[in-house]
């Protein structure tokens, strides 16, 4: 259950870890150069996500889905909820009809925000298994059906999006955007509905938004110079705009046309 407590961990730490890793497998399987600021995007990734576990507050005793339950209906999460899926139900109704091929952050929205109800949802889901397989039968709770209910809705939902956001999209502009919201969004939804720092002092909680901060500082420099060593013919054109210019970013917004 060590996944599921790093879920608990508000950050979604092995998230924070994939860019980092990923480049460091690109360097070793695919030969790719790693630039000196890819070096250091790795370690901010990897001290940050160190110093969120490190400093990630202790996980409830929870001893049946019936309290996961009354958690996620308690007034403020329901109002959550609510506001999740009714920007949820505009953004795919009204902005995405209009904006969704010239907007990237229309996607991420939705991807976003029904990630942070799927990550709660996955996490009573997960208790629920896990007091199952220990004995003490939850599947006989019509409450853990719903539950996985919304994390099949849910997860449907957000990969189906963010599918159509790569297709539309540079992957390494869509890539950093989502993490940040995603993760954001992750933290709000746990910090409402499991009430995380309230079993916290302030120096922890400092400390776990400065290791957010570098994580987020990592994944930037990441994928803001995972370009700078490669300057070939080929990968210059890559970057050109529509107008044969250079992108101002140095990373073209949408995906190039085959």
């Amino acid at each position: 259950m060590l996944l599921l407590q790093l879920f608990w961990s508000l950050l979604l730490v092995p998230l924070a870890s994939l860019s980092g890793m990923g480049a460091v497998l690109a360097h070793i399987i695919l030969r790719e150069k790693l630039h000196i600021f890819g070096v250091l995007g790795c370690v901010l990734c990897v001290v940050g996500s160190t110093t969120i576990v490190l400093h990630a507050p202790q996980e409830q005793e929870i001893e049946s889905v019936k309290e996961v339950w009354d958690l996620a209906t308690e007034p403020a999460f329901i109002l959550y909820a609510a506001l999740v899926i009714a920007a949820v139900l505009v953004l795919i109704f009204h902005y995405i009809p209009k904006y969704g091929q010239t907007h990237i952050m229309v996607y991420i929205g939705v991807c976003s925000l029904m990630g942070s109800l799927s990550v709660m949802s996955v996490k009573a889901l997960g208790i629920a298994l896990k007091l199952t397989f220990s004995g003490m039968n939850q599947l006989i709770y019509p409450q853990t059906w719903v539950f996985t209910l919304v994390v099949i809705v849910c997860v449907v939902t957000q990969m189906n999006y963010l599918n159509k956001a790569l297709d539309t999209f540079n992957t390494a502009v869509v890539s950093p955007i989502y993490y940040v919201m995603f993760t954001s969004l992750t933290i709000l939804a746990s910090v409402i509905m499991f009430k995380d720092w309230d079993r916290q002092n302030p120096t922890q909680i400092v400390t776990e938004m400065c290791g957010f901060v570098t994580i987020l500082s990592g994944t930037f420099l990441l994928h803001k110079t995972k370009d700078m060593v490669d300057v070939s013919p080929m990968r210059l054109a890559k970057h050109m705009d529509e107008d044969g210019g250079f992108a101002s970013e140095g990373i073209p917004l949408r995906c190039q046309e085959p």
